[in-house]
This record gives structure tokens, sequence and C-alpha cells, in this order.
């Protein structure tokens, strides 16, 4: 039993270095919905935060509470009312707010205060530390809907945070701000959690939500045959939220994309959209390659991109030493220029450092990833990674269920990445027809729902 434990655990372990390596020092903030700690998820929640953090990742956690200020109302016998998906604060919801918000930070900080031998907050000291980090302003009225107690952030104190993050504490804030005449407004969490990665110009944007991230089909129905989308780059983001009704509740699908969306756009390189239903999907999340919700990246367009008959020059050019030392199979100009709409590319100012081309194979709901291509000078930089993640969303959009390789040298870069090896016989029979048995490449298959 511990000899498979020791080949599952090195291997894994060994896997996640990079990740521990690459988040030392950066700044996350958490946004976590009310519903998750109603549900009964706030210890592991915090266990996960509080390892997180042990692995040098600073975290600002921004809680929710609209089912804690719901409960509250009906406790009251107080109607809630909402409008264009925000809460109408008037005097009563405002004290239920916050009563609310006293109550999870109570919470919060007892699970973080935790520190019983045997379990995963053994050892560790975490200080949580809330302040009045928001001034807010009134929403106002709206379409002639007066919102009332309920605000929009106005000014983050960066500065304020930043020295509690650096004095190692974990900056704890509840959705409300401060008016500079001392007024308290009842804040969105999702509002509060964006406007502080946003100013903070925070590495990450993670919400923990009721949803298990945005569908490879929005309007279709979820299922095996519609997965989640786990990597969705800003544009495709964007066009989707113009292509969706306005969301009015946690559930619809722009409700959370539409803030990671504005996080990006104010700088913020990735943001993420999370289910709690699934134990430790934070450190899936982060410490896994394929994560498990929705990841928005602010991918500029200029780097990657569709190919088009301009690009193939540039294409040529990229993988001919790759053709003549035997790692890639020859492919004519000819055979470029007609497949040139199968490529995806990198592009750095008008120079193209990696290449990647997608072959579906429908019958078969499969594809073949060809020519993936990094240039040596830009190398270990992730440019790889992201040609097979759009690989990956361009097979999903075709309703393929997955991806396969044929590789002499490279096998272990592809296995590290979730494909695993097949006999060739697993080829669908058109390709199986071109399959170069005197090459003897190896072939990977790579599930992707």
């Amino acid at each position: 039993m511990s000899t498979v434990f020791n080949f599952t655990f090195v291997p894994w372990f060994r896997s996640v270095a990079p990740y521990i390596h690459k988040f030392r020092n950066q700044t996350f903030v958490v946004g976590v919905c009310g519903e998750a700690i109603a549900a009964g998820k706030l210890p592991n929640l915090a266990q996960d935060l509080a390892l997180i953090q042990s692995m040098g990742v600073k975290i600002v956690l921004v809680h929710g509470f609209r089912p804690q200020v719901s409960e509250q109302l009906r406790l009251k016998g107080h109607e809630e009312k909402y409008s264009h998906g925000m809460r109408i604060t008037d005097e009563v919801a405002l004290d239920c707010a916050q009563e609310a918000a006293g109550q999870l930070r109570y919470e919060i900080e007892a699970a973080f205060s935790q520190g019983l031998p045997n379990t995963p907050m053994a050892g560790a000291t975490v200080r949580v530390i809330s302040g009045n980090f928001i001034t807010a302003r009134p929403v106002g009225i709206v379409d002639g809907v007066d919102f009332q107690h309920s605000g929009v952030v106005r000014k983050v104190d960066v500065a304020g945070i930043s020295r509690t993050l650096d004095m190692g504490a974990m900056v704890l804030l509840s959705p409300f701000g401060f008016s500079p005449t001392g007024e308290a407004f009842n804040l969105a969490m999702e509002e509060v959690a964006t406007s502080v990665a946003s100013a903070m110009q925070a590495d990450k944007l993670i919400f923990v939500t009721e949803i298990p991230g945005i569908r490879v089909r929005p309007e279709d129905p979820p299922g095996d045959d519609n997965p989640i989308d786990t990597e969705l780059p800003l544009a495709d983001a964007e066009a989707l939220l113009q292509r969706l009704p306005p969301p009015e509740k946690p559930t619809d699908t722009g409700f959370y994309l539409q803030h990671c969306v504005r996080a990006c756009k104010s700088g913020v390189e990735r943001s993420h959209i999370i289910p709690f239903a699934v134990d430790g999907s934070l450190l899936l999340e982060i410490y896994v390659h394929d994560g498990i919700g929705t990841m928005i990246v602010d991918e500029k367009l200029e780097e990657l991109r569709e190919a088009t008959p301009d690009d193939v020059g540039g294409i040529l050019q990229l993988i001919e030493p790759f053709e003549k030392d035997g790692t890639l199979v020859k492919r004519s100009r000819t055979e470029i220029e007609r497949d040139i709409a199968n490529y995806t590319i990198i592009e750095h100012d008008g120079v193209i450092f990696g290449c990647a081309a997608l072959y579906p194979y429908p019958e078969a709901k499969t594809g073949e990833m060809a020519a993936l291509t990094v240039s040596p000078q830009s190398q270990g930089q992730g440019d790889g990674e992201k040609l097979l993640k759009r690989i990956e969303q361009r097979a999903r959009a075709l309703g393929l269920e997955s991806i396969f390789v044929l590789t002499t040298r490279t096998m272990h870069w592809f296995i590290k990445r979730g494909f695993q090896p097949v006999d060739p016989d697993w080829l669908p029979e058109a390709r199986k027809r071109k399959y170069n048995w005197d090459r003897r490449s190896k072939v990977l298959v790579k599930r992707l729902t």
C-alpha cells in the first residue's frame, strides 16, 4: 500500500513544485460566495487558503453574504428586493447586512485560528486582518429604482492592503464600504473583489462560486458532451458576454464572467471561476495543470491567434530546423497553404515563435494536433502550453471528445500534460492508413471531457 502511495505521491508533488515557485510572492484576490459558507465549506476553504499562503502567496479574501442577509430578512419578516442583479438595501436590509457581516467575520477568523494536531491547520499561524480599506459611494437611482444603501466601490486603499500583506497577514474584506462622511454601504462581493484585484494589479482573481465554471456551449444543458471550458481567452469571453442576456442571479452564465472580464481588462492577467461544491477546488485550480473551473486569460490577440495565408512563410521558417533533425514530419508549402485554417500561431512583434495545427476526424470525435513547434529562443516560457490550450479549445468547439498526437521525441512533455499512450490501432481509420510504420511514432491521446 505504502509503495503504491509513494509512486503516486512523489511524481505528483514534483509536478506541483513549478507552480509553488511561480506563485511565491504573488497576490491572489479570492472572492468566496456566501452560499459556500452556508453549505459548510468554510473549514476546508480556510485550510486550503492557509496552505496556499504558507507557500508564499499573498491573499486578500473577500466574503459574500447573500444567503445570510436573506435569512436575516426572512427571520424579521421583511421582504428582500432586487433589481438589475443587485440587492436594494433599505434600512432593515442594511441592519441585516451588518449583522450577517459581523457573524461571518467571527466565523472566518475562528476557522483560521484552528490548530488541532493531525489537521492541515496544525502549526499554521494565519493572522487575519480586516479594516476600512474600501471607500464607497451610493448606487443611487437607476432606471427609476432607488437602491438606497446599496453602493459601489469608489476607492481601494491599495497602500494599506499592501502593507498588511507585507506583514504576512491575510486581508479579510466584507462587502461593505464607507463614505467620507461615515455612511455605510452594502456592496456586492463580486464588485469588491474585482475592484481590489484591479486596483492592486493582482496576479489572480478567483471566485469560489455556486457554478462549476463556463460551459463550452453555455446555451446548451450541462453534461459530458458540454464540458467546462477550462481556459477562455479574454476576447472570447467578451464576445460571449455580448451574446448573453444581462445576468440577474449568480447562477446566470454571465454573472461572474462579467467581473472576470472587467478584471482582465483592468490588468489582472488571470481570473477564475471555480465551484465550491468540489472539495479542494482552490488547490486543484491553482496547482494542477488543467485546473477544475474556468480561467479567463488576457491573451493579447497579436500574440496568440489563428493563422492566415500571410503566415505560411513564417510557419515554414519556424518548422524547417525541426523537420531537418527529424523531430517533425516534413510538410511542403503547398500542404501548409492548403491547411492554413487548421493552424494556430504565437507571434511576437511580427515574428512567429510558435505554431500548432488541428486536423479533426469528426466521425471518430477526435482530432490530431500536429506540427506543435516553439522557437528555441522562447522555449520554457509556456508558449507550448498556450498552443495546446488553444488547440483544446478549438477541438471542444468542434464537439470533439479527444485529441491525439504522434511523436518520436517529445512523449514525456505530452504525458505531463494529460496525454496517455495508446496502440497505433487506436487511430481513426483515415489516419491509420497514413501512419508511417517505419517512423514508429508513439501515439498519445488526451480526453477533453
